[in-house]
């Protein structure tokens, strides 16, 4: 079997100019939902399934000398098209796994800011989420992991750190947190704020309350809206780890919560009280670095901008009150996939078996409001 696996088509988009051909082999508008960056669409995936010489003349337009990588949602069909295109006398070989396996694709760089320490970002590029990782004086705390805990585990390795805290800045819509599992592993503690901890034994925390990591402190900041526990982390007056409350050119969308029928509470009311605990985040400093649980798009780490960039360019954040509730309860975007599963997951009222995780959470992330 012709396989590329996941972390080698990364590096390969990475670091080569030229690079492969990807070669997306699913219907038009999977295709068009959720994508690698720069890969094309072929639409074969039902000749492929029914009759695979069918789909010989759609294939055969391809460039001669191209190096083809297909991809499908799982890897299954996609090895068909890597086969009808090697008997055409294409170079070609199949990602492993398809998107599926793409989503588990982790990027780490450091974050260029001004710290007793060392902060790390973490890029899922397949599912646009981000993460964090500080090291200070030998300690380490992570924010808002991804249940793959390979990546962390190596940076802790790298820095020679011993974990002392897991963080999540609320309970994600889109992905299956690792911070629970990462903290068990480690006995350390769990933080997250009591509002989204609805069925979990995590480490509560409040607004105000700082928690020393090395020489650093992680100062709380309460900003609810995205969800009743939102929260936004200051570290050592540099760096604002946003969670979903705020992007770089938008805002955390205010519906989720409610939708999946963990909230008791109503889209209006949330919106507003995402637009005071934005008012929050401006107070900080301009050059406070904001650093946001996702980017849309295939981030490449570090993905930052400072408060002040940020308010210049985020249309959200010129909203006046009235403005910004009836746009953010108005204009409600496609929802992430099984996002009502992962929440509940995630605030520990159901629990979904390993083998299940990846199909979860395929799909875009979705969790800006626009």
């Amino acid at each position: 079997m012709q396989e590329l696996s996941p972390d080698a088509l990364s590096e390969q988009l990475r670091n080569d100019d030229e690079g492969p051909l990807v070669l997306d082999v699913r219907h038009e508008a999977e295709f068009e939902e959720w994508h690698i960056p720069g890969s094309v669409n072929v639409d074969v995936y039902d000749e492929l399934t029914e009759d695979p010489d069918s789909a010989k003349p759609a294939l055969s337009d391809l460039p001669d000398d191209a190096e083809i990588v297909t991809v499908c949602a799982a890897g299954v069909v996609s090895q068909t098209a890597t086969e009808v295109l090697r008997e055409l006398g294409y170079d070609a070989v199949t990602l492993a796994d398809g998107m599926n396996g793409w989503s588990r694709v982790h990027r780490h760089a450091e974050v260029p800011v001004d710290l007793d320490g060392t902060l790390v970002q973490v890029a899922r590029p397949g599912k646009g989420c981000l993460s964090h990782v500080l090291v200070s004086a030998g300690e380490a705390a992570v924010f808002d992991p991804s249940h793959y805990l390979d990546e962390y585990e190596a940076i802790l390795d790298e820095h020679d750190a011993d974990l002392v805290g897991v963080f999540d800045t609320h309970a994600h819509a889109d992905h299956v947190s690792g911070a629970a599992e990462l903290a068990d592993r480690y006995g350390v503690s769990y933080y997250l704020h009591p509002k989204d901890a609805l069925a979990l034994d995590a480490a509560p925390i409040e607004d105000g309350q700082t928690v020393a990591v090395g020489r650093l402190d992680v100062e709380v900041v309460h900003t609810p809206g995205h969800s009743e526990g939102s929260v936004s982390f200051d570290v050592g007056g540099a760096a604002l780890l946003t969670g979903d409350t705020l992007f770089h050119e938008s805002v955390g969308r205010v519906e989720l919560g409610v939708e999946a029928g963990i909230e008791d509470a109503d889209v209006e009311g949330n919106a507003a009280t995402l637009y005071e605990s934005l008012r929050r985040l401006l107070d900080r400093p301009d050059d406070a670095v904001v650093l946001p649980a996702h980017d849309p798009g295939s981030p490449e780490p570090p993905v930052t901008a400072t408060l002040g960039e940020v308010e210049r360019r985020n249309a959200d954040l010129r909203r006046d009150r009235e403005a910004f509730v009836e746009e953010l309860a108005s204009d409600v975007p496609d929802h992430p996939p099984n996002f009502e599963r992962v929440k509940r997951t995630n605030v520990g009222q159901e629990s979904v078996p390993a083998d299940e995780l990846a199909e979860l959470e395929l799909g875009p992330n979705n969790c800006a409001a626009e």
